[in-house]
């Protein structure tokens, strides 16, 4: 394992299983692990930063070397004021890695952050957090199917916030 800090930056809104694949198998790399919540201003989020925070830290709280924290603006800007060297991208299908890679280029170039590239996990290939927010805001309740693509925890909070809308 390198001493090497890496962020894994995203909206995680909500949180899949496929994320924390990702982030269990960049811990196995790096030594230390940032997940990043940022804001993607093209998305309509459902959680705040806080409470995807109060998830993920749950979520995450026995790997030692993981730590969550909310942040806006730039990913390079905050990666490098968290002291990281590199990127972590979830890569789910060809469609990801074109839009990853332009991105990856332009951190390079003008961050100077490299960005590593982890695939999905066969079962996770497929999970979208816009699709999930989608099935349970349209009343789906297959909790046992669900929760194959997300946390339970998760699940329930998501099925909380859209009861009240």
């Amino acid at each position: 394992m390198s001493a090497t800090t890496a962020v894994f930056p995203g909206s995680f809104d909500p949180i899949t299983n496929g994320h924390l694949d990702i982030i269990k198998r960049a811990g196995e790399v790096f030594s230390k692990v940032i997940v990043a919540i940022g804001h993607n201003p093209e998305k309509v989020d459902v959680f705040t930063p806080q409470e995807r925070v109060e998830m993920i830290r749950e979520l995450v709280a026995d790997m030692s070397h993981v730590s969550v924290e909310a942040y806006s603006g730039l990913t390079i800007d905050f990666a490098k004021r968290s002291g990281a060297t590199v990127i972590v991208r979830g890569i789910r299908d060809a469609s990801d890695l074109r839009d990853e890679l332009q991105a990856a280029n332009t951190n390079l170039i003008v961050g100077g952050i490299e960005t590593v590239f982890l695939m999905a996990s066969e079962q996770f290939a497929l999970t979208s957090s816009t699709f999930i927010k989608q099935i349970v805001s349209m009343g789906g309740k297959e909790s046992a199917r669900l929760s194959t693509l997300v946390p339970r925890s998760v699940l329930e909070k998501l099925q909380l916030k859209f009861a009240k809308t």
